[in-house]
């Protein structure tokens, strides 16, 4: 059952006030780096109920007139074609893509950063591609003895080599397609120019887990590991925080690790440093607007059930022979949180429904806690039959009544056949929906049925087998969480 647990008003209020504040503690100018997602953090809004996708945007909006965006990125990573994973592009394209949404929402894109600069020809075309568009490009280098070699790094052979970024505004937001990027490093060259050139600046990162005032093993901070499992990221005790104040602060490893080497760089450039802990220098007051912390536990605790299910069904589909490092994991994680798949009603629902009918099934948990399920029949797949039956239920129609007029159904099923080939007549969610919209247009029991789709937003779903990546991304479109189980529908080698 969804309920919201998180003020997000709040937070875009006080998480920009805090950045302004962080402004004027350094001197003016603040180079922030901006770690996870700007546009689309689906995870934030999983695991803190009432966070809004787009919150960080929303709360740059705020600070529009102070603030332009550089965007950095790894000429390695355009050399590679290195492609992000939840979307499918390359990184060059990502950076295109930034560009665009953040102008679309009347932020300044000051310039695009390319770190490791060796002249690649991927890099290089993408370049004159940014400058023939009108955009600024600047070039970072490889600094041999990179992070430890201070005096090099410190110094006109090492930051001094790199091109200065022309900044006009106060807050210069420093992000990227990806992690490895060299946000941190180009932060840090700036500053060392500025000093060079007399310009008051300071760093500080912008990280929302794993959320620094709440306890250790809180769920939430669970889930950013189950999350990040495959980066072998580690929450940690904070120990240069307990040390400095004596009050228990969450990081994690890689900036634990980092954060003398980081501080000693500081040092270096400007002579000191107001931080005494990794958590200091972070900006994050998330942990302030948590409203209802087991509505927020409940939902974090969810979050790591998904990500296990995640981790299996990756496993099946890699065909890899053996335990996975992620799996074992996601085991551990969720061991140390008192959790077991039982923890998710819609899977038990689901399997049970798979083993009464014999055949695949589904279910969908409705906001307001109730179940729904869907068998797989001749025309419809299991999850549109549950998409369908969910919306039946929301609506308030009779489960006897043919949403879909046969009139439509039977004609698109003829066409998947016998004329594009398919050997599946059963209508996918996307097939669906495209034929409710039509029966809705003049049948206004369909109608009703087509006005519920926004509710389904935050629906918990469990499918009894792996679906497609085009099923799954309809219903990731629809706001639906879902997993399965790590098993195919058939036997075929090829699951295309």
């Amino acid at each position: 059952m969804y309920q919201t647990g998180f003020d997000n008003d709040l937070y875009i209020s006080t998480q920009s006030a805090r950045i302004r504040e962080r402004i004027d503690q350094l001197g003016g100018k603040l180079y922030l780096e901006f770690g996870g997602k700007l546009f689309d953090d689906y995870h934030a809004a999983r695991v803190l109920p009432g966070f809004a996708p787009d919150s960080k945007i929303r709360m740059l909006i705020q600070l529009k007139e102070q603030a332009e965006i550089v965007i950095v990125i790894n000429a390695n990573d355009i050399e590679k074609n290195k492609v992000r994973g939840d979307l499918g592009i390359t990184y060059d394209l990502d950076v295109l893509r930034l560009i665009d949404a953040f102008r679309s929402f009347g932020l300044y894109v000051g310039s695009v950063v390319f770190t490791r600069w060796q002249d690649q020809p991927a890099a290089i075309k993408f370049r004159l591609r940014l400058e023939a568009l009108g955009v600024r490009v600047y070039r970072h280098y490889t600094i041999p003895g990179y992070p430890s070699d201070l005096a090099r790094i410190v110094s006109d052979e090492g930051y001094g080599k790199n091109d200065y970024i022309e900044t006009s505004r106060s807050l210069v937001v420093v992000t990227a397609p990806g992690p490895g990027s060299g946000k941190m490093a180009t932060c840090l060259s700036q500053l060392y120019h500025d000093q060079k050139l007399g310009i008051r600046a300071g760093y500080a990162k912008f990280e929302t887990f794993p959320i620094w005032n709440l306890p250790l093993k809180h769920p939430v901070n669970l889930a950013y590991e189950a999350a990040t499992a495959d980066l072998n990221d580690i929450n940690m005790i904070d120990h240069f925080h307990l040390e400095a104040y004596g009050k228990p602060a969450v990081n994690y490893n890689r900036d634990i690790e980092i954060f003398p080497v980081l501080n000693a760089m500081l040092e270096r450039i400007n002579g000191r440093s107001i931080y005494r802990s990794p958590t200091d220098m972070g900006v994050n007051m998330a942990g302030f607007c948590i409203i209802d912390d087991d509505a927020v536990c409940r939902a974090a605790n969810m979050e790591i059930v998904r990500r296990y299910y995640r981790a299996l069904c990756e496993h099946r589909k890699s065909g890899e022979v053996g335990d996975s490092h992620d799996v074992e994991k996601l085991k551990l994680i969720l061991q140390n949180a008192g959790l077991d798949t039982s923890y998710r009603s819609v899977a038990t629902a689901a399997n049970s429904k798979a083993q009464d009918t014999g055949k695949p099934a589904a279910a969908i948990e409705l906001p307001d806690g109730r179940m729904v399920t869907g068998k797989t029949s001749r025309l419809l797949g299991a999850a549109s039959a549950a998409l369908l039956n969910a919306l039946k239920v929301m609506a308030g129609i009779d489960d006897r009544i043919d949403l879909i007029s046969p009139d439509i159904l039977e004609p698109i099923t003829n066409l998947k056949v016998r004329t594009l080939g398919s050997k599946n007549p059963r209508l996918h969610p996307n097939e669906l929906l495209i034929a409710l919209s039509i029966c809705a247009v003049s049948d206004p029991i369909a109608a009703r049925a087509q006005e519920q789709l926004a509710n389904l937003r935050h629906c918990e779903m469990h499918s009894s087998v792996i679906l497609s990546e085009s099923d799954e991304h309809t219903l990731k479109k629809l706001g639906i969480n879902l997993t399965c189980e790590p098993m195919y529908e058939s036997k075929r080698l090829y699951h295309g």
